[in-house]
Formats: structure tokens, sequence, C-alpha cells
């Protein structure tokens, strides 16, 4: 939610922020989830939906006009004896604070700011009187967040799948970057919310040397080129948190035959083929299948459907 959406928002109109700060037994979503109510009637960000965020939105256009912070808790048990917003099995409470003004505005482009840049921020929500703040130093009624930057997915070819890959990725938290020597596939006209580069992958990869949450998808047109991303990925200092490479299995074992000087270890490490096994064909069901996989990579899981538990 700190990004730049927040920022432009705040610069037309006031916002309230609500925050999840505290959960107890099943809820749609976790501590620290955000939603945004705009003053003009936008919404962006959900903390669960149903009847339980509507009720945090009805809260939220009346401390628009107010200005006066306040909880309000979600019941989610199904108890009949009390008024609930759904039947979960457990409760939330939601922080609900207006943002406004150059003080504001220019705490959302700091934050975004440190954030693009790979570092975490520490804000410090005040249950008081006192406005949102920089800082690991707590006062005992007040709501801690340490913010991680966002992951970064690499995508190496900008060819159809690239093109889908990068609109999932963007959809489900990325910071993208497509890497491909050819400007007439790789451009901001067909990644519009990706960072483009037009240089060799060794260029790419060192200049994201110090990323600790890299990610990498090689979609590219041909072995030769999967050759050379994987030998400038699997070399880095810091290991990939992912890296995955398309292409059937006979492929694939081209690839690590003709690799020189890389580990057993470090090829299992690979995956490849890509994505996970939902039958996908299309550009779009691979970007799908990848985007799936990054998913269960980043917040864990089994890939099972939920059904069989």
């Amino acid at each position: 939610m700190f990004d730049r959406q927040f920022a432009k928002v705040l610069e037309t109109m006031p916002a309230v922020l609500a925050t999840v700060i505290q959960t107890q037994g099943s809820v749609p979503r976790e501590v620290g989830a955000k939603m945004l109510i705009c003053a003009d009637g936008q919404v962006l960000g959900t903390i669960g939906g149903g009847a339980g965020e509507a009720k945090v939105i009805q809260h939220a256009r009346s401390i628009l006009e107010t200005g006066q912070k306040r909880w309000v808790e979600i019941d989610l048990t199904g108890a009949p004896q009390r008024e609930t917003q759904g039947v979960c099995g457990g409760v939330m409470r939601v922080w609900l604070e207006r943002w406004q003004g150059d003080r504001a505005i220019s705490l959302v482009r700091q934050i975004v700011t440190l954030l693009e840049s790979g570092q975490s921020v520490t804000i410090i929500t005040p249950f008081d009187q006192r406005s949102p703040y920089l800082s690991e130093d707590c006062p005992a009624q007040a709501f801690l967040e340490t913010l991680q930057p966002a992951p970064t997915l690499l995508i190496v070819g900008a060819g159809h799948c690239g093109i889908q890959l990068a609109r999932v990725a963007d959809l489900i938290g990325f910071q993208v970057i497509v890497q491909d020597d050819r400007p007439e596939w790789a451009n901001p006209e067909l990644y519009p919310t990706a960072k483009v580069a037009n240089c060799s992958i060794d260029r790419i990869v060192s200049d994201l040397a110090n990323h600790t949450e890299l990610y990498a998808a090689l979609v590219t047109r041909g072995y030769q080129f999967d050759l050379a991303a994987l030998a400038a990925l699997l070399n880095r200092a810091l290991p990939c948190r992912y890296l995955g490479m398309i292409g059937s299995k006979k492929r694939v074992r081209k690839v690590y035959q003709a690799l020189e000087g890389i580990s057993p270890e470090k090829l299992r490490s690979i995956y490849a083929p890509i994505g996970l096994d939902i039958g996908a064909l299309t550009p779009e069901e691979i970007a799908v299948s990848i985007g799936a996989e990054l998913i269960l990579v980043r917040r864990g899981g089994t890939g099972r459907s939920l059904s069989e538990r």
C-alpha cells in the first residue's frame, strides 16, 4: 500500500488508511494488511471483503470528515448473540487514520524511496493524536510495523511469455525488470509497469548484485541465452531466491549438459521446466503457472489443491 499510487492520491485528496493490527482465530487477512479509502469514494486494496470490509469503509467515510482516528473490530465468529460480519471464525482489529497534507505526502514519498532502493522501513503508528513516523523507538500504545521492499523479478527474455509474465508479476506484488537485447520487444510500450534493460545479462545481474530478494525467470528465445543467463545468475554472491527456466525437459537437459563449472547442487536449485503443472498452453496460462510458483516460493505452500486438505 505504501507505493507511488498512495502518494499520488494524497497529492489531490485526503484518504483513510485502514490497517489490520491484530487478529485472533481464522481471518481473511494478516496483520499489516491495508486498504485505502479515498475522499472521492475510490477504495484501493482490501482487508478481506464482505460485510467486515463494508463496516470499515463506512467508518472511514466519517473519519474523512472528522479526522478522529479509531479502532474498528470485525467479528467473524458467527456467534448468534453478536452482530457478526462473517463466519470465518475469528476477530480482526483494524486501525483507521486519515492521511492528508504535505507532511503525509512527504512521509509516503520517503517510505517509497527507501523501499524501492531495497531497504526495509520501520513505521510507528501511535494510538494517540500523534502522526505516524519512521523509527525503531516504539511507545507502549502504538503499532510497530517493519515494511519489507517488494521482491524483484528479473524476466530474461521479452517475448510473448515475458509480456504476460510481467503483467502477472506486477499484480502479485513484484518489482519487474525485463532484460532483452531487442528494443523492438523490450520497450516501455510493451512493459508499462516494468523497468526495461536493453543491456547484456552480465550487466543487469551486476546491477542487481546487492538485491537479497531477487527472483529470476528465464523465458528466452533460445538455449544459448539460457546458458548466458544461468552462468551469470548461478555465480551471484547472493543466491537467487528463485531461478526458473522455461523449456521442455529435453531443452533443459541440453542446457545443463552445456553448462561448465556449475555444481550439481546449484543445478538442483533451478525450477526447470518452470511453473506449476496446471496444463498451461497459452502465454497467458504459462504466466499464471509461473506466477503461482513464485507465490509458492515466496509465501510457502504445497501447490496442492486446497480441497485436498
